[in-house]
């Protein structure tokens, strides 16, 4: 990590609408993956200063809970017109402060307007139910309500989608407040977007953001005021979140590891095929839980596969990220560099092939920047933790199978179900695999199996924990809870009455 030359920026938090300068005495470095610069200090923010947050989130709830909901969706609409007109700024904030490459960064923001829009909707995603004479004389309706709190704690890879776009639109348009807990490694992006959102004319109170550790995030967890928690990151954290914050009664919703597979067929269009799935494994240098780490491949054509594969990564240019040209720019941290050529190190040792080597890379005027090569391993067995475990960088491994059910199977094994991709041209097997896949986001002929928001991030296995999945209607649910009201109106026949059951209104059978 070098100094830079510019004066270094030391980070606020903010509480109540108000940035305030943290007495920590801890502060977490922030650079320029693409030089290795210095470019922020955050502060590790003390336990006083967490609880600062989720006071004043839990002192807001009260008027923003009572505030119309379609003045809370207004907030929305002025919201999205803000992040359009500050797309390019917000964008380059990703590009340095990560590593993306300019479009991949651009499509970070845009994935989290993309969120806000759907937000602007929430009038008709709270609707509840209705029924009259559900039995004699008796009506019910179901409202969906706030619940309280909630707290969010993100990764570093995706700074604007994932507390902009995943958590804070829904969680507050339906009438909560929140604490985010930023990504330590990226939180310019976070910082930046919140003062827009307050620009837009976010209430006091209504987010508050803080950087720390672990050790203090800790607190949300069992915090008495926090109604639920919202994480994306590592499954063996995820884990320890949802049984300690689900021990303390609170919803939980933990996004964890992947590793991705796609199945190969024989009668795929190969070369195609290959365009598409360099764009899924390599892309955002392999830092995202979508990535498409792990290609089976049917032996019959493995060869020819592979061939174009490593043609097009080695086309793949590396570079700056910000360099418009860049299309694999560097990882997030030197820290995280080491952490993906360590695995490689390891796949070396436990006999997979490496067929393209991407730890040596150096990009001129940029010697200083957190690169890693598109690397390519083949004859990964099943017994290779580097075939299994989630890198998180631009790491691709190939499995070798004799045919279709082999590769399902495989697949299957994985402890990891975020999503799975079949490349084919048959309509047969390209069912059989979304019915039989336990991926939780499928594609076919999709390399990257995401849906658009309007429905949910649904991964399985160990790649969730929870019920309820971000966005779509599950992330609507997440955020409330249903109010049955019953009611009654007595006419004169009805005032007479001597005797009434004990069970009066609940059950319409004589």
């Amino acid at each position: 990590m070098m100094t830079s030359s510019a004066a270094v920026k030391r980070l606020k938090y903010c509480v109540n609408g108000e940035w305030k300068e943290s007495k920590t005495g801890k502060y977490m470095p922030v650079t320029n993956s693409s030089t290795g610069e210095l470019m922020a200090e955050a502060p590790c923010c003390t336990v006083d200063e967490v609880n600062e947050a989720v006071e004043a989130a839990k002192a807001a709830f009260l008027a923003w809970s009572s505030t119309p909901v379609g003045q809370r969706a207004q907030l929305m609409f002025k919201f999205k017109a803000v992040l359009d007109e500050n797309l390019d700024e917000l964008t380059l904030l990703v590009a340095k402060e990560l590593g993306k490459n300019m479009d991949e960064a651009r499509g970070d923001v845009l994935k989290a307007i993309e969120v806000v829009e759907i937000a602007c909707g929430t009038p008709m995603m709270m609707q509840g139910d209705a029924l009259m004479n559900v039995s004699g004389g008796h009506d019910t309706v179901l409202y969906r309500e706030p619940l309280g709190v909630f707290a969010g704690i993100v990764p570093f890879n995706f700074p604007a989608m994932i507390p902009f776009g995943w958590m804070i639109p829904l969680c507050i348009t339906t009438g909560n407040t929140f604490v985010l807990k930023a990504a330590s490694l990226t939180p310019q992006t976070a910082v930046r977007t919140l003062e827009l959102l307050i620009e837009a004319g976010l209430p006091k109170g209504v987010v508050n953001l803080v950087t720390c550790s672990r050790k203090e995030a800790e607190l949300l967890l069992k915090h008495p005021d926090v109604r639920g928690i919202s994480y994306v990151g590592s499954t063996d954290v995820g884990r320890h979140i949802y049984s300690l914050a689900a021990a303390n009664g609170k919803r939980v919703q933990a996004l964890c590891e992947a590793k991705n597979h796609a199945l190969v067929l024989r009668d795929a269009a190969l070369e195609r095929c290959a365009l598409g799935i360099i764009n899924s494994t390599f892309g955002c240098a392999g830092m995202r839980c979508m990535a498409l780490p792990v290609i089976c491949v049917e032996e019959a054509v493995a060869d020819e596969f592979v061939s174009y594969l490593v043609k097009f990564a080695k086309e793949r240019k590396v570079g700056c990220a910000y360099d418009p040209s860049t299309e694999l720019g560097p990882v997030v941290s030197e820290g995280h560099k080491k952490f993906v050529t360590d695995w490689i190190a390891k796949g070396v040792e436990e006999g997979a092939q490496l067929i393209l080597d991407g730890r040596d890379i150096v990009v001129k005027g940029y010697e200083g920047g957190y690169f890693v090569g598109p690397t390519i391993f083949d004859h990964v067995k099943p017994s290779m933790s580097v075939g299994d475990c989630e890198v998180f960088g631009p790491v691709t491994c190939i499995k070798r199978v004799k045919n279709f059910e082999e590769g399902l199977a495989l697949m299957n094994a994985n402890q990891f179900a975020n999503g799975s991709v079949i490349f084919t041209q048959s309509g047969y097997y390209a069912r059989e695999f979304a019915r039989r896949t336990h991926g939780g986001m499928v594609g076919v002929n999709v390399g990257i199996p995401v849906p658009v928001s309007y429905f949910p991030f649904a991964g399985h296995k160990n790649s969730f924990f929870g019920d309820l999945h971000v966005l779509g209607r599950d992330g609507v649910l997440f955020y409330t809870e249903s109010k049955c009201v019953t009611s009654r109106w007595f006419d004169e026949e009805d005032m007479q009455e001597t005797k009434i059951s004990t069970w009066e209104g609940t059950m319409n059978r004589v």
